[in-house]
């Protein structure tokens, strides 16, 4: 809500006879009765007031409605889910929050951090929500670390977007790659050190004797390029990202992505697990953007339409 920055003011002269006085008095209270009355009424219509219309309104809690903004923790380095474009944060998630917004009725305002500070930042309050494609697990539920030691009390999710990890490979598909197993007999291209490579070198083993041969590369812009090149036949990458890069790349001509995404798992809306009516209205409104069409929307602006669910969850991720 803007605050507005004129205020109600009364000025009296003196006069000279009481009667005077107190009937001047009696009509300058009605003027500030009705003129701070129409103020009030038109900041209640602005922001987080009763008289907000949106259908979820009244789900949120108390403080959210007053402040009429939910802040959102990101790390917006991560095109096309959230990245900075001319000093805005723009992606898939900064779209599904403006939508998830018009049925709250309240801003969702993104704040850019780094990744592993995200959920300490709804512990201390600083953010609401983190959206930043952040994966629904057991140990971020929990509060663990890697080692399964309690670092914190956890969060709860509302999961809202399926991802796994595609294929890129050259336009038009030369080589007919429809999947891992196609790729036996074929050199492929991977950033080293990921849990992309991982996966090749597990299909290298199940390939045998028709040999599967890994090109790993410090970076993935060097593995793409490859790719290009025609010297390796395929890279792998999370499916968002390569469903982005096949859609920029030379102008959407370098890459396309192919087959079925693999090692599924969903991603979540982090909410604090103290705040528990902030999280079912955002279920609740993610399931009316969902049922609305305006989800799919926001998932086909970005070409990411195969990440879709079909209803929102909480906790559901392994």
């Amino acid at each position: 809500m803007t605050a507005r920055s004129t205020r109600c003011t009364t000025a009296a002269k003196t006069r000279t006879s009481r009667l005077a006085a107190v009937a001047a008095i009696a009509v300058a209270g009605s003027m500030l009765l009705t003129a701070c009355g129409d103020q009030t009424d038109s900041a209640t219509k602005e922001g987080g007031g009763a008289a907000n219309s949106a259908p979820l309104f009244s789900k949120l809690p108390a403080d959210i409605q007053k402040a009429g903004v939910i802040k959102v923790g990101t790390d917006a380095s991560y095109a096309p889910m959230e990245f900075t474009q001319d000093g805005k944060i723009v992606g898939v998630d900064p779209d599904i929050a403006a939508a998830l917004g018009k049925q709250l009725g309240v801003k969702f305002e993104f704040v850019s951090g780094t990744f592993d500070g995200l959920i300490t930042s709804l512990e201390t309050g600083r953010q609401d929500i983190v959206m930043s494609s952040m994966t629904d697990n057991k140990k971020r539920q929990e509060g663990l670390d890697d080692d399964g030691k309690k670092i914190g009390k956890g969060v709860d999710f509302v999961d809202y977007f399926s991802s796994g990890v595609s294929l890129l490979v050259k336009k038009g598909n030369p080589q007919g790659v429809d999947s891992l197993d196609d790729l036996c007999g074929k050199t492929v291209a991977v950033q080293r050190g990921t849990i992309y490579e991982d996966t090749f070198k597990a299909q290298a083993t199940k390939c045998g004797s028709n040999k599967l041969t890994i090109q790993a590369f410090d970076t993935d812009a060097e593995a793409q390029t490859r790719v290009k090149a025609g010297g390796a036949v395929a890279d792998l990458n999370d499916y968002p990202v390569a469903a982005y890069i096949a859609k920029t790349s030379g102008g959407g001509n370098d890459f396309e992505v192919v087959g079925n995404q693999t090692d599924v798992g969903l991603m979540g809306i982090a909410v604090s697990k103290d705040k528990t009516q902030l999280r079912d209205a955002v279920k609740e409104a993610l399931d009316a953007i969902i049922k609305d069409g305006t989800y799919a929307d926001a998932l086909k602006k970005w070409d990411v339409e195969g990440s879709a669910v079909k209803s929102a969850t909480i906790n559901a991720g392994k």
